[in-house]
């Protein structure tokens, strides 16, 4: 008699999944260069999914292939965690400029523009951009403080329990993360249309920043500053709100 829940042969299931591990690896790749490669993360991707495969409990009622990409996705993060690529200078410079944020935000009443920002500093536009390069590894929230609350929680899920996509069961969980996700939908409020743009395409369309470029007409390069402007916009307002 043939096992209830047959399992393919795990080199099957590599292979099967290998093309959204490649796409997995491309959209995260540029949070962990110069010191990681795609290649270095489609390795990690593979190890969450072996380990997917392995812990997956039918029982759950879960679908596998939500499972293993959850694994895998959260194996790549972990993988850009381990290494911090971010120098002191640049923490430091990051915590001016959130702070200077917060500031320019409670006088003017909104989220000011870049040039304010960079005035505010006393730094050059460019130098500015520079430094937005340069904190691509800063999340928009306080992750850690927030798993001490929901231990499974990662950035990106915010993002689609904002979408409605919540699976969790646990009362005080699902309070927290309603009231977070609501604070954050607020934040999104003080976006300016083109960065809430970015956060959708990346977080719920799935395109990587090369992707998004191609999409609006801008560099790269351009994106990602973009992207992380519109991430520390959203981390001072949960900061001052939440």
């Amino acid at each position: 008699m043939k096992s209830q829940h047959f399992k393919p042969p795990i080199e099957k299931v590599i292979d099967d999944f290998l093309p959204r591990i490649n796409h997995l690896a491309n959209k995260y790749a540029y949070l962990g260069q110069p010191v990681l490669s795609k290649e270095d993360l489609v390795s990690a991707g593979v190890i969450g999914l072996i380990e997917a495969y392995h812990r997956f409990d039918p029982s759950k009622k879960v679908n596998f292939r939500t499972y293993a990409e959850y694994r895998i996705k959260g194996a790549i993060l972990d993988e850009i965690r381990k290494i911090d690529i971010i120098p002191r200078s640049v923490r430091e410079k990051t915590s001016e400029l959130e702070e200077k944020v917060r500031e320019l935000y409670l006088k003017l009443g909104r989220m000011p523009e870049e040039e304010e920002v960079a005035e505010s500093l006393g730094i050059s536009l460019e130098e500015y951009q520079k430094l937005l390069e340069n904190i691509k590894g800063i999340s928009f929230i306080d992750i850690d403080a927030f798993k001490q609350k929901i231990p499974e929680l990662e950035e990106e899920d915010i993002f689609e329990f904002l979408a409605g996509a919540s699976s969790q069961n646990d009362p005080i969980e699902n309070y927290t993360l309603k009231e977070l996700t609501e604070k954050l939908a607020e934040a999104m409020e003080v976006l300016s249309e083109k960065e809430r743009l970015i956060l959708a395409l990346y977080y719920y369309e799935d395109l990587n920043m090369k992707e998004i470029a191609r999409v609006l007409g801008y560099t790269e390069g351009r994106i990602s500053q973009l992207h992380q402007q519109a991430l520390i916009k959203l981390r001072t307002y949960l900061n001052i709100k939440f």
